[in-house]
């Protein structure tokens, strides 16, 4: 693994630890108008990132080694769907609006169920990152290092506010300033060891790439369905959230198109 390659896939994970230090910073609960907003921001750029980033290039690889081309996608696509879907089901987790946990039951503390949520949120995306940096060190396949920095840009963008939503909570329960900020930047750790261990895996078996990069697209695009943009719709002014997406979808679809 080259410098560049472990600047790309550590991207990610700065932009989780910098919006949980927003709990240094902010006094009060975040409000919840931003907090839809920016809800609905990384909904967008995950969409955004999913399509261009990911699902288009897997249809172009997989139709340049003459075989179908959605073949590869529409499988890959719809197991990522089934994995998050799996780890959603096994893993024992709670959402800061919600007061029942989700997931097998266990007994552990509120703060780590909270954690635990947003971690499942960020293995999709370091899976995302690491497929993405595997194609460019592959070198024969249509992956580029500008497209991958660019995804990896784009994700650490909408993991900011992310870092920050799990913070303040926290804090909120009655944890320090600094325990808060731990825990909100430890959630974004697992992107890239996802990264690292996805990079391994596409390293020993490249004609898999089309599959793993529709499989990172499944796993993301359930996170949006399945919790994101529930979570920005609850509730009163949900239009906030909705302006959010578009906003986060045009400016990651910006950023894959211009550098990619």
């Amino acid at each position: 693994m080259n410098q560049n390659t472990l600047i790309g896939i550590l991207i990610p994970f700065a932009g989780t630890a910098l919006g949980a230090a927003m709990v240094f910073f902010m006094k009060k609960e975040m409000n919840k108008r931003l907090e839809k907003l920016l809800l609905g921001f990384a909904s967008g750029v995950m969409i955004a990132a999913s399509v261009w980033s990911l699902l288009i290039p897997a249809i172009d690889m997989a139709e340049e080694s003459g075989g179908i081309s959605w073949m590869p996608p529409a499988v890959g696509f719809l197991l990522g769907m089934g994995f998050l879907l799996l780890l959603d089901t096994l893993t024992p987790h709670l959402h800061y609006t919600d007061e029942k946990p989700e997931g097998m039951p266990a007994h552990l503390k509120k703060t780590t169920m909270l954690v635990l949520a947003v971690t499942l949120h960020n293995i999709p995306e370091g899976m995302a990152v690491g497929v993405t940096f595997a194609g460019v060190l592959a070198e024969n396949t249509l992956m580029t290092i500008t497209g991958a920095f660019a995804l990896s840009i784009g994700i650490a963008i909408q993991n900011f506010p992310e870092g920050a939503i799990i913070s303040m909570p926290l804090k909120s329960q009655g944890i320090s300033r600094k325990r808060a900020f731990v825990y909100g930047a430890l959630s974004g750790i697992v992107e890239p060891i996802a990264a690292f261990i996805t990079i391994l895996l596409t390293g020993l078996v490249v004609p898999l790439l089309p599959y793993l990069l529709s499989f990172a697209a499944g796993a993301m695009i359930y996170v949006v369905v399945e919790e994101l943009i529930p979570e920005a719709q609850s509730g009163e002014h949900s239009n906030i959230s909705t302006v959010g997406v578009a906003v986060g979808f045009v400016l990651m679809m910006i950023l894959d198109v211009a550098l990619g």
